[in-house]
């Protein structure tokens, strides 16, 4: 299985900080946020990973990671020119996915605790489709949230005014590899961007998407507060 790790976006809820650096790089406890990415991909087994990035700060992003070998991985990177939406930006990492080949999908400004190396075993040997990760939050509507029926997810709606449920679906994913044929078919949302929610609707529709859900503690660090936050259960993780 190879990873994608999605760390574009311009971060405008993150500014001014992001006006100078690209929010992903930005500390969090002891390191940069896109840090402890690559520490939960290579826990969970994957060592072939392609980071999709966009031309702010892109020199920074080979400075501080290189080739991946701090971390056992191997490291390459893609430029996603404009913000297009997730879907558009995991649409760039067709060629480096391979015929074939499953994927962990992460998006660089989710933060979070459990491992997910079961899941990625799990998904590896025996499952087909998607799958999605899921945390019960006390806002459910700032996020996608999931539709169960009969312990399945129908569908999920970006953002509703009445959240069908108390999950949200984290930006973490593992899909296979027709995850591209879909990305095609897809048109512009009605903020023109290609939505990584059209993409999960479709395995949805069709009865090819699992779930787990995350036990631990999660954030996607969009906020100051988040980012906050975070850094404090970080700095509180790392220290003896």
């Amino acid at each position: 299985m190879k990873g994608i790790l999605l760390a574009g976006g311009t971060g405008t809820r993150l500014r001014p900080m992001t006006t100078i650096l690209n929010k992903h790089l930005l500390p969090v406890g002891k390191y940069p946020m896109i840090h402890y990415a690559l520490c939960k991909m290579a826990e969970a087994g994957i060592r072939d990973i392609l980071l999709v990035i966009g031309k702010p700060s892109a020199g920074l992003y080979t400075e501080y990671i290189g080739s991946g070998a701090a971390w056992g991985l191997q490291v390459s990177y893609r430029i996603q020119e404009e913000a297009g939406g997730i879907a558009q930006a995991l649409g760039l990492a067709e060629s480096f996915a391979g015929c074939g080949e499953k994927l962990m999908v992460v998006l660089g400004d989710n933060l979070f605790e459990d491992s997910l190396q079961e899941a990625v075993k799990a998904f590896e040997h025996n499952d087909k489709g998607a799958h999605v990760f899921l945390k019960k939050v006390g806002d459910p509507g700032r996020y996608g949230v999931p539709e169960l029926v009969n312990g399945r997810i129908s569908r999920i709606l970006e953002k509703p005014e009445r959240p069908p449920s108390k999950y949200a679906v984290t930006g973490i994913y593992l899909y296979e590899s027709d995850v591209f044929d879909i990305i095609r078919t897809l048109k512009p949302s009605a903020r023109g961007e290609l939505e990584i929610t059209d993409v999960n609707n479709v395995y949805a529709a069709e009865g090819r998407l699992g779930y787990s859900l995350l036990s631990g503690w999660w954030t996607d660090a969009g906020t100051h507060r988040s980012l906050l936050e975070a850094g404090i259960r970080l700095m509180e993780r790392e220290e003896p």
